[in-house]
């Protein structure tokens, strides 16, 4: 196993300027992964205010009847028998799910969260849970619904399930049929290229989506297969057994409204007044909360007492929002700024794995925090990856290309090897003629113009079209030697299209399931052995092989 460190794309960014330690930065967060006292200061806080969060145990009987819905693991299990002791601690990470398992960066922050919460129990001795949080409460269900893959011709090819009609409620609220899963099955089994784990893999995707479940739920399920042995704990932010626990923090969260709004305000300024923009710029009365209705997941805005929907669907007095808390939570949702507070409230948060995005965001967060008598999680970036496959590696060393020059200089080294099979130097010649034919029109052009003015333009004309007619010779010459070496330039597409298709980070498009089929599931298991980086970045990974 080979492993190195890849250049950032935007080094000046807040997050990976939070990453590397910056202290301007690390004052919008206050602790910081690579401070060895941070750990302990923040489980002693934690400690500390353990009296103001959700039950422990009434938590982990929640997620007990959750995790009855997924593949069964003693690992998990065990995970979940500490989960209610006093003294346990909780590493989260989450995403909204993705079909069939999504992309790549989905699995790597699982893995992330796994080998954090086993590096912070090391550090700290005591239990410590690796926990993913399911954003079961989305309602983009177009986030959620595809998963991509290469085809056996080389293509990228998107498999995806329909929305049903309707309104848009939570994806965890969004039945799907058994005709849906099968059709999705079969566009999969169509577009995946036969390899000796294809069968099997399908089949155990069959066994995951039999009853028909959410998009959600059959997510769950195949977390739970590719990292249940691991002790992973999954739970699902719209599962109605947590809703039932939410309902304090909701409470304060409604009575407090206009204290969130004016304390996201302050946390924007901050990150404003250290020179970046902000990830999502907060909207004047927003509520930062949602409510589950027949109409769909309805984003709530205040009018003076009262919260409403922009399209006039509902009107609650803040009297009947606190009465929602106590007897229907379940019809309650935090949004992207909410959901870490709930977090905090709801589990021992020790440190939070997020990717860039959510740490920009997560920038705005120190003062709400604090006005709800809260501290922020220990942040700690997602480790990222780009694989490089034993087929792609040999390609490389064949065209004496690094990985890192394939992934920031492809077109260039592509033209400038073609450039190179040119052995009648077709571009050079085509110069030099082209020079030389404007050299000899030039007194041609001169002398006409004399004659008669007015075929000074005629001229022009003419020469522009003997330029262009030149060019399109250069490029008919240039394009035959190009099909002399078709099979070289079909290498170098597969380079591209491995490490960075669609002109993307791998880990963005391709789906977990691309590799698995390819690999087989022991390369899955693999990933746990790759060392673990406790600020994240991004780097290469090559020779992951059983």
């Amino acid at each position: 196993m080979n492993i190195s460190f890849l250049k950032e794309s935007n080094s000046s960014s807040l997050a990976e300027r939070y990453r590397l330690g910056d202290l301007a930065v690390g004052e919008l967060f206050g602790c910081h992964p690579s401070e060895q006292e941070s750990w302990a200061k923040r489980a002693s806080r934690l400690d500390e205010k353990a009296a103001q969060r959700a039950n422990p145990a009434k938590v982990a009987e929640a997620l007990k009847r959750y995790q009855e819905k997924l593949p069964y693991f003693p690992e998990a299990a065990k995970s979940l028998e500490k989960l209610g002791q006093p003294n346990s601690l909780v590493i989260v990470g989450g995403q909204q799910a993705g079909l069939f398992g999504g992309a790549l960066l989905i699995f790597y922050k699982a893995l992330s969260v796994i080998q954090t919460a086993r590096e912070a129990e090391r550090k700290l001795g005591r239990p410590v849970i690796p926990l993913f949080w399911i954003a079961g409460e989305d309602h983009d269900f177009d986030e959620a619904n595809h998963v991509n893959i290469q085809s056996a011709e080389g293509g990228i090819r998107r498999v995806r399930v329909e929305r049903p009609e309707g309104p848009r409620l939570a994806v965890s609220r969004t039945s799907l049929t058994s005709g849906q899963w099968h059709t999705a099955l079969q566009e999969l089994a169509a577009q995946l290229p036969d390899t000796e784990f294809k069968q099997s893999l399908l089949e155990r995707l069959q066994t995951h989506v039999a009853d028909a479940p959410t998009l959600s739920l059959a997510f769950a399920r195949l977390l739970a297969d590719w990292f249940g042995s691991m002790g992973l704990v999954l739970l699902d932010a719209d599962d109605p057994s947590l809703r039932a626990l939410e309902g304090p923090m909701f409470r304060d969260l409604i009575l407090r409204n206009d204290e969130l709004e004016s304390a996201l305000k302050q946390g924007e300024q901050l990150v404003l007044d250290r020179g970046f923009n902000l990830q999502a710029e907060t909207t004047s009365g927003s509520a930062n909360l949602f409510l589950h209705h027949e109409q769909g997941r309805l984003l709530l805005h205040k009018d003076d007492e009262s919260f409403i929907d922009r399209k006039g669907n509902v009107a609650y007095s803040r009297e009947e929002m606190v009465a929602l808390t106590v007897d229907h939570p379940d019809r309650l949702s935090t949004n992207a700024l909410t959901r870490p507070l709930m977090q905090d409230y709801l589990l021992p948060v020790l440190g939070a794995v997020l990717g860039p995005s959510e740490i920009a965001y997560w920038g705005i967060l120190g003062p709400a925090f604090r006005e709800f008598g809260l501290s922020m999680p220990i942040l700690v970036p997602r480790q990222s990856f780009t694989y490089l496959e034993p087929s792609v590696a040999k390609l490389l060393d064949k065209y004496h290309l690094s990985a890192e020059e394939a992934l920031s200089e492809w077109a260039k080294r592509k033209s400038d090897w073609l450039s190179k099979q040119d052995e009648w130097k077709i571009e050079e010649q085509f110069e030099h003629a082209k020079r030389q034919f404007l050299e000899l029109y030039a007194p041609i052009m001169a002398t006409v113009s004399s004659v008669q003015p007015g075929l000074a333009t005629l001229a022009a004309t003419n020469q522009d079209k003997i330029i262009e007619q030149m060019k399109y010779l250069e490029s008919r010459s240039i394009d035959a030697i190009a099909k002399q070496h078709d099979s070289s330039l079909r290498q170098w597409d597969r380079i591209q299209i491995s490490l960075s298709p669609l002109d993307k980070p791998q880990e963005r498009v391709y789906g977990t399931i691309h590799f698995l089929n390819r690999f087989g599931p022991d390369w899955l298991a693999l990933w746990i052995d790759v060392p673990y980086e406790a600020i994240g970045g991004q780097r290469l990974v090559e020779g992951l092989t059983t």
